[in-house]
């Protein structure tokens, strides 16, 4: 098992970017305006199965490659930051959009809102960057076995992100009525996405190898 200094940073890593802007959000945030609230969370189920299909790609051998190869490693490292960086330019960025600005999507049942969930989720590649590049940073194999770890980090981060999400899918209508009424508000999550996007790039780049 991971120890708890390790278990708590990769919380906080977790929930710092489930509050980024990305694919998983502005398609749950949409579905929810759009749809309404439980064509939200039948889309979010797909989102949380992404999650796990994921997760044990990474717990057998995906992470465990990552972890024996420096190169990939490093590499995976140094183009997760790059591509942190990228999201958050394009949360500032001249002409940048708020997730939460309404977004026409039609109507479609649960099997099709499920299957667009896990493929919006398995086509995120922040994601990716979370189980390549983020999650084998807090694996210390002096604390136990890789496979373990890697599916105790990854319940941690799906529990995380399913519990925002579903926050987020039930206050979209209210959320977004609130940001188009204030516009000094959109910028200010804009922006404070992108200053929580940057701070993730700059940890990345600068962590060695454990």
């Amino acid at each position: 098992m991971p120890g708890q200094s390790s278990l708590l940073a990769f919380s906080l890593v977790a929930l710092g970017m489930v509050l980024t802007p990305g694919p998983n959000m502005v398609y749950l945030v949409s579905r929810s305006i759009c749809q309404g609230r439980m064509a939200g969370l039948v889309s979010l189920a797909g989102v949380a199965a992404g999650f796990v299909f994921y997760m044990l790609c990474a717990a057998f051998g995906i992470t465990a490659l990552v972890m024996a190869v420096p190169f990939a490693y490093d590499a995976l490292r140094i183009a997760g930051a790059l591509y942190l960086l990228w999201l958050a330019w394009q949360a500032v960025r001249p002409g940048g959009r708020s997730p939460f600005e309404v977004r026409t999507l039609r109507h479609d049942g649960p099997r099709r809102l499920f299957a667009m969930g896990f493929l919006t989720n398995l086509l995120n590649p922040k994601i990716a960057v979370m189980y390549l590049s983020l999650l084998p940073q807090f694996i210390d194999p002096g604390q136990g076995g890789v496979l373990a770890q890697t599916l105790a980090l990854g319940g941690c981060q799906i529990a995380i992100s399913v519990m925002v999400n579903a926050l987020i899918v039930l206050a979209a209508g209210s959320v977004a009525t609130l940001l188009a009424a204030r516009p000094a508000w959109a910028t200010f999550q804009r922006w404070l996405m992108a200053s929580v996007l940057g701070g993730l790039a700059a940890r990345m780049a600068a962590d060695a190898r454990r």
